[in-house]
């Protein structure tokens, strides 16, 4: 686990440039990117062998939603689709008395099932890796194991942008990354928080190694439909006054038509 250890400490020291605060990137910004039209297009017959199962593994319930909801209804009748909540998001609203970690820890889960329904995708495998929220980078070990236990060969894995802004969304990407070198599996990052804090072009993201999945507006409603599900996440704090986790402009700038998945084989 050394190389992770390295690559961790890097992160750590560029976090400052990556940091989520504000509004962020105005979408249209985005949408008025040329660069974002020229990338190459992620076609699924190309990168997706017909057999292989797609193992999504997602730092906190929402994130499989967020970042990979187009792909999996585009997916979803061709392959097998696992997803891996590494944790259940105890954590997002500390000191809170509407939720509670004990609370938070199984309305999550529901959320991310509810949101599963939304796309049509019930059969889909959940799992849990049981890793404490906020604890990723404490767990890699836990979490490798686990990992190692459920994956088998052939898989293909999605994971969180090793730049993505947040901290449990990098160190799952770095553990993703190493298991995927470990086992030679084909492997993705998909970009979440990166749309917030990045500016087109910008030199943290290897767009040459980047995919656009363009969705149809059916597929990116249904996106929207399953994000409402996570009432914790999009709701005030009547106990706290904690905004919303995930503000209106973070959803809209979310739903744009497209996905991003960089190539980290």
């Amino acid at each position: 686990m050394n190389q992770s250890e390295t690559n961790q400490s890097e992160d750590d020291s560029a976090q400052s440039d990556r940091l989520i605060y504000a509004d962020g990137t105005p979408k249209q910004q985005w949408l008025n990117w040329q660069g974002l039209k020229d990338l190459n297009s992620f076609r699924l017959d190309q990168h997706f062998n017909q057999d292989a199962r797609v193992v999504i593994v997602a730092p906190h319930p929402d994130d499989e939603i967020l970042g990979c909801a187009g792909l999996m209804q585009q997916l979803s009748l061709t392959h097998e689709i696992v997803l891996i909540a590494v944790t259940n998001g105890t954590a997002s609203h500390p000191h809170s008395k509407q939720f509670t970690p004990e609370q938070l820890g199984q309305l999550r889960a529901q959320e991310s099932l509810s949101a599963l329904k939304v796309l049509g995708l019930s059969h889909v495998l959940r799992l849990e890796a049981g890793i404490q929220d906020g604890q990723i980078r404490q767990s890699q070990q836990q979490l490798y194991a686990f990992l190692d236990q459920i994956l088998e060969k052939d898989d293909i894995l999605i994971t969180t942008f090793e730049k993505d802004g947040h901290p449990d969304h990098e160190y799952t990407a770095v553990l993703v990354k190493e298991i995927a070198q470990a086992k030679q599996l084909k492997h993705y990052q998909v970009l979440i928080w990166a749309w917030h804090w990045a500016q087109p072009n910008d030199p943290q993201i290897a767009w040459q190694h980047a995919y656009r999945l363009d969705l149809s507006t059916q597929q990116v409603l249904k996106k929207q439909q399953a994000i409402a599900c996570f009432k914790s996440q999009i709701e005030p704090d009547s106990s706290t006054g904690q905004a919303p986790i995930l503000s209106a402009q973070t959803i809209d700038r979310i739903l744009m038509p497209y996905e991003v998945y960089l190539d980290a084989n």
